[in-house]
C-alpha cells in the first residue's frame, strides 16, 4: 500500500486516536478497561512528553487508517534505552494490505534514530494474525512471560 504515510501524532489527532483506541480495546475484550477521560489524559501527556515515547498516525491520503504508540524504558540487560510497542492498531478494512509490515519497519527505524537498543511488544493469545506479523518482522518468543502488578496511585 504505497500511499500510506506515517506522521507524528499531534493534539489535533486526539479524537481520531481516541476512537481507534476504543476500537482496539473493544477488539481485545478483557485486555483493559477503556476509560476515555483517563486515556485522553494519558494520551495528552505522551504527546507533550517525547521523553516518554512517541505516537504516529497512519494515513491513506487524508484518511486515518491506524496508529502506533512506542514508549520508552531503560534496561541494563539491553544496554540502555529500550522501548515497548504499547499499541498498534489498523482499521479493519485496511488490514492484510501490508500496512502492519510497513509500520513495524517504520517504528524500528525511528526507534534506532532515538537510541533504542531493543523493542518489546506483547500480543494477546489467540491473536494469530498479529503474532504472525510480529514473527515475520523478526520478533521472537522467549522463555519469559510478562507479569504485571498495578500500583494503587490514587488513579483508576
Amino acid at each position: 500500500m504505497p500511499g500510506v504515510i506515517f506522521r507524528p501524532a499531534v493534539r489535533e489527532d486526539e479524537q481520531v486516536l481516541l476512537r481507534m483506541m476504543r476500537s482496539l480495546a473493544e477488539q481485545e475484550p478483557g485486555s483493559y478497561f477503556f476509560d476515555e477521560p483517563t486515556v485522553r489524559e494519558v494520551l495528552r501527556k505522551l504527546l507533550r512528553s517525547p521523553d516518554l515515547g512517541h505516537v504516529w498516525v497512519f494515513f491513506e491520503e487524508e484518511t486515518p487508517v491506524g496508529y502506533m504508540a512506542l514508549t520508552f524504558g531503560y534496561s541494563f540487560e539491553y544496554h540502555g534505552r529500550d522501548a515497548f510497542i504499547d499499541e498498534l492498531y489498523i482499521e479493519p478494512q485496511y488490514r492484510r494490505k501490508g500496512i502492519g509490515r510497513r509500520a513495524m519497519q517504520f517504528v524500528e527505524e525511528r526507534a534506532g534514530e532515538l537510541g533504542v537498543q531493543a523493542i518489546h511488544l506483547e500480543v494477546d493469545k489467540g491473536n494469530d494474525p498479529a503474532a504472525e506479523l510480529y514473527r515475520r518482522a523478526g520478533y521472537d518468543n522467549h522463555s519469559r512471560f510478562l507479569m504485571t502488578k498495578r500500583l494503587k496511585t490514587g488513579r483508576h
